[in-house]
């Protein structure tokens, strides 16, 4: 990897970063199926890098808060991976889909088994396990977060929750079909109440990846003490790599080279193991539900420090 370690050298990347994706004039569309994201300008940009050290650099609106959405299901896999190991790969597996988000089709060739823990129906799987095991896997994730940023403020924001759900048939038939197959142990409404506030924590860029140098430390926590294994964390961030920007995985992989997580709010995490998490954030999407503003300025940050995994 490159050799980027100043705190200069960071912020005069993310000030390098800003002026070019202002030039873009092309920044996608804001998810329409939930109000609230609906009504966030798609020209918005937002950056910050996290040191290990918790040195936070940023540039545009990097503290401003936004919906965190599928950027959360990186969290709650840590979470659940540290309750029960390995035995959650039984539940789910660690394949890219190549089918949208909330595709029901894979899951009936497959017996209910979702094809990995970030496309909608994994995601209910590991909150399903996350909520046997804790009573309360949205207040669990809420706790990480807010621990992890430093940031106790951070919230569920309940009126996109209430949207979510309202919009939710197709994460209940993800959730009834599951079970069909025995593989969800909670009443799918109380699952589907955890996974909607879930998806609804706001959070800022700082928050996000001051919260990610979890992985970029191997699993170690902010206070010192160990989440994850070495292992755990690789496997996190593996999964990450080849599964966490829907079914445009392959491309983001190609294009920026680090492990990211998007979520339709226009966030969007990578990790640099050993060296700093990032988060971007514009809510203009693709057609794929990944931010195209995002995307770029990861691309660009990989360009111009050297800093991959490849």
């Amino acid at each position: 990897m490159g050799a980027v370690t100043s705190t200069m050298d960071y912020q005069q990347v993310l000030e390098h970063i800003a002026e070019e994706i202002a030039r873009t004039p092309g920044r996608g569309r804001s998810a329409d199926y939930i109000p609230a994201l609906a009504a966030r300008d798609p020209r918005a940009f937002g950056m910050a890098v996290a040191e290990l050290d918790g040195t936070v650099h940023g540039v545009g609106e990097w503290r401003e808060p936004f919906s965190t959405q599928s950027v959360t299901k990186v969290f709650t896999l840590a979470l659940d991976l540290a309750h029960e190991g390995d035995e959650l790969w039984e539940h789910v597996g660690r394949e890219p889909s190549g089918n949208p988000f909330n595709s029901l089709i894979q899951l009936e060739y497959e017996n209910g088994i979702p094809r990995n823990p970030f496309i909608n129906a994994g995601a209910l799987v590991v909150t399903d396990r996350l909520h046997t095991r804790t009573g309360d896997a949205a207040g669990e994730l809420l706790r990480l977060l807010r621990a992890e940023s430093g940031n106790p403020d951070l919230d569920f924001d309940l009126e996109v929750a209430a949207s979510e759900a309202a919009h939710g048939d197709r994460n209940a038939a993800l959730g009834h079909f599951m079970a069909s197959y025995g593989n969800i142990d909670n009443p799918v409404p109380l699952l589907l109440d955890q996974y909607f506030r879930q998806c609804s924590v706001t959070a800022s860029c700082a928050d996000l990846a001051l919260a990610a140098t979890l992985l970029a430390r191997h699993g170690i926590r902010a206070d010192g003490t160990r989440l994850l294994t070495r292992s755990q964390a690789k496997q996190v961030n593996a999964v990450m790599l080849t599964c966490g920007t829907y079914d445009a995985a392959g491309d983001f992989a190609y294009r920026v080279g680090l492990p990211g997580k998007s979520g339709v709010g226009g966030g969007i995490i990578a990790v640099v193991p050993g060296r700093c998490a990032l988060c971007v954030w514009s809510p203009g999407l693709d057609e794929r539900g990944n931010s195209v503003a995002g995307v770029a300025a990861l691309d660009l940050f990989t360009t111009l420090t050297g800093l991959s995994v490849f």
